[in-house]
């Protein structure tokens, strides 16, 4: 593959709903370019695109995947990318790399879920949008309903270049509306024909909807629109252009994958109204200073890693985006958000997992290099007279979590290296040890990810875990006061032990975890010995008194004592604070507290009664609601307890059909009601028997 100046670069991330036919488009598109010689049919496992073993067993696309191509002197980076909700972290890596985004729709499903939340994503970082209405040639194709649907939700931006000429099993061909022009195929072979009379109303119809579209923008074409005069074809085209890099504009076609009806017509539209590589301008921090730069493509090397995979055979691969200059073969490579300079010997290109060597790259393009040593997702090169540090990707949050021990005994460390690979390819798989309840825990986006995730732990690690309920970290604290003694005694022979203390317990209500008085006069506790009593003060409220969970919001006051010559020792004193707190606590009305957490609930109107009703059966307070960013999209806005959110992110998906949302974050301890806290103690001290 020769190189190509970057305005000769189309970068094009391709994302759906799942099951749209957006993999198969993909391998259509290359085939249609002479980029590969044949493609899988439906679930025969031989897609290029899908090649990992668990996406040819679920017949999905589960990590991005590239693929570059030639047509008519310009170079498309096609991006596949994950249709199911619980691998979009993928889309986000896809589309920080690319110039533009092509959804996919199924002609009978129409808009789903995933197709809204992927156009979210492009109007949030100002991708230009293109959309296609895949599988025309099925039965019960509707273009024209999905086409008002599209409009309902997104707005007049949606604009048909296309007219399909039959649905259904009468599906062959499309008119395109600007030029007036149709086409029929015939096994994937083109035919230009007269617009067929049944639609030509029809299309002038929506020639007049794109033509007004396309001077919109423009000041001097939307005079002559208005002065009622024809715009020429190139015209439409360049303002339909101008629209689409704005996002005023998105074009939508259709056709057949299956068919290969209409990718001739796709290749050209990206050429024509996607923009090129050099059109990306970014923003980046200086290393040395903190300021924010713009960086343009004719400035020195700058690279972004925005997907890195890890093979036990092939190694690391980390796929690169370069925005500026360029890179050669034997180039320095330096790796400035890390601090290092890595060595590296090859790069090349990727159709599906076919490598294609390559010896430069310049801004615009995308490359993979294998074996750096220590770059990952996220990381920036850069040039040392140039140092620059672009953001990281915003990833969805994980909400699922779960905790793993291994199998077989003695695989503790094969599990957690497993982990950390996987979690280095995955960034919304999180990785937590939790050094309280000793867990190694795991957060990820939904069952469907976690089942992937111990499927590649086995097939690729050699390990296999099993899962346990996440340890959730329950507090105590107290809610009256106490004054007790303690006294640590004993005698054996040679120096004794001797440590006398007089406590106070109350609690705090200002946020602090622990504080120490010292209200000691005349020398009844020497000093050498009173951070020993806090010492033992503290490490007792850590050990947990009531249920084995650490103490909070709990001041002790050392308020008087006594002491031995010979016989006391800061282990003594140690010892005796202990015991002061053992006898104190109990008699300061202890408490359980649970961690509640702050959640905001994004769904669909018609599902908010079984939303509250659920949230409600979780101990949840629904704290208001208001309206979301797109009509008919509500937030819920409630205080949950963690220990009822453990399964929240598959109930939600199961109650709104997929269409609800969530996120969540930490608030504060509250107290644990009182039957549910009886059975926390007892469970704690069945075990301590």
């Amino acid at each position: 593959m020769k190189e190509y100046a970057g305005d000769l670069i189309r970068n094009v991330a391709v994302v759906s709903h799942d099951g749209a036919g957006k993999t198969a488009l993909v391998e259509t598109l290359l085939l249609a370019c002479g980029a590969v010689a044949s493609v899988g049919k439906g679930q025969d496992n031989k897609h290029i695109m899908d090649f990992e073993p668990e996406e040819i067993k679920r017949n999905v696309t589960i990590q991005l995947g590239m693929a570059p191509c030639e047509w008519k002197d310009h170079k498309i980076n096609f991006i596949d990318t994950p249709g199911y909700s619980e691998f979009h972290g993928e889309v986000r890596a896809a589309l920080r790399a690319s110039d533009g985004m092509l959804m996919v729709l199924s002609a009978t499903s129409g808009v789903e879920v995933d197709t809204v939340r992927a156009w979210d994503y492009g109007v949030e970082l100002q991708m230009p949008r293109m959309a296609f209405i895949n599988k025309m040639d099925m039965e019960g194709a509707d273009f024209f309903g999905i086409l008002e649907k599209m409009r309902e939700l997104f707005g007049k931006a949606v604009m048909p270049l296309q007219v399909p000429i039959g649905e259904g099993t009468d599906f062959k061909g499309v008119v395109d509306v600007a030029k007036r022009t149709a086409y029929v195929y015939d096994n994937g072979k083109m035919t230009e024909v007269p617009v067929p009379t049944e639609l030509a109303d029809k299309v002038e119809e929506i020639r007049e909807m794109t033509v007004e579209a396309a001077a919109e923008g423009n000041d001097e074409l939307l005079e002559k629109y208005l002065d009622g005069e024809e715009l020429s074809l190139e015209e439409i085209r360049q303002g339909l252009r101008e629209g689409m890099i704005t996002g005023r504009v998105c074009p939508v076609m259709c056709g057949s994958a299956a068919m290969n009806i209409g990718m001739d017509q796709v290749l050209d539209r990206m050429i024509r109204y996607m923009p090129d590589a050099t059109k990306r301008v970014m923003t980046a921090e200086d290393v040395d200073s903190g300021e924010q730069k713009i960086v343009h493509v004719d400035k020195p090397f700058t690279g972004f890693v925005f997907k890195t995979i890890l093979d036990p055979f092939a190694g690391k691969q980390s796929f690169v985006r370069v925005f500026s200059g360029e890179l050669k073969e034997g180039d320095k490579l330096l790796n400035v958000t890390q601090g290092v300079e890595e060595k590296w010997g090859k790069m090349y290109t990727l159709i599906g997992k076919q490598q294609v060597p390559v010896t430069e790259a310049g801004a615009g393009d995308i490359v993979v290099i294998p074996k750096l040593a220590a770059s990952k997702t996220g990381d920036t090169f850069a040039t040392p007279e140039f140092k620059v540090k672009y953001r990281q990707i915003r990833f969805p949050q994980p909400l699922l979590t779960v905790a793993m021990v291994p199998e077989k005994k003695g695989d503790e460390e094969k599990l957690a290296s497993a982990l950390q690979k996987i979690g280095e390819e995955d960034l919304t798989c999180v990785v937590v040890k939790d050094v309280e309840g000793r867990q190694m825990q795991v957060k990820c986006m939904g069952e469907v990810h976690l089942e992937h995730i111990m499927n590649k732990m086995e097939r690729k690690y050699g390990v296999k875990a099993k899962l346990e309920k996440p340890y959730i970290p329950y507090r105590e604290t107290i809610r009256g006061s106490a004054e007790v003694e303690g006294k640590h005694k004993k005698q054996s022979g040679g120096h004794g032990q001797y440590g006398h203390v007089k406590i106070s317990v109350e609690p705090l209500y200002d946020g602090t975890d622990f504080e120490f008085v010292d209200k000691i006069f005349g020398g009844a506790v020497p000093k050498q010995y009173i951070p020993a009593v806090e010492k033992g003060a503290k490490e007792t409220l850590d050990k947990g008194l009531i249920a084995g969970y650490p103490m909070i919001g709990v001041r002790v006051t050392l308020l008087d004592g006594s002491y031995h010559s010979v016989d006391s020792s800061e282990l003594a004193f140690k010892v005796a604070a202990a015991q002061a707190l053992k006898k104190a606590i109990p008699e300061a009305k202890p408490v359980l507290l649970e961690p509640v957490y702050e959640v905001n609930v994004i769904a669909p109107d018609l599902f908010m009664g079984d939303i509250m009703g659920d949230l409600n059966s979780r101990r949840g307070r629904v704290l208001g609601m208001e309206q979301g960013e797109r009509e008919g999209i509500t937030i819920v806005k409630a205080q949950v307890p963690f220990a009822e959110m453990l399964d929240y992110v598959t109930v939600l998906r199961s109650m709104t059909q997929g269409q609800g949302v969530f996120n969540m974050t930490f608030s504060s301890y509250e107290e644990v009601p009182h039957k549910l806290a009886e059975a926390i103690i007892a469970k704690y001290e069945a075990k301590e028997e």
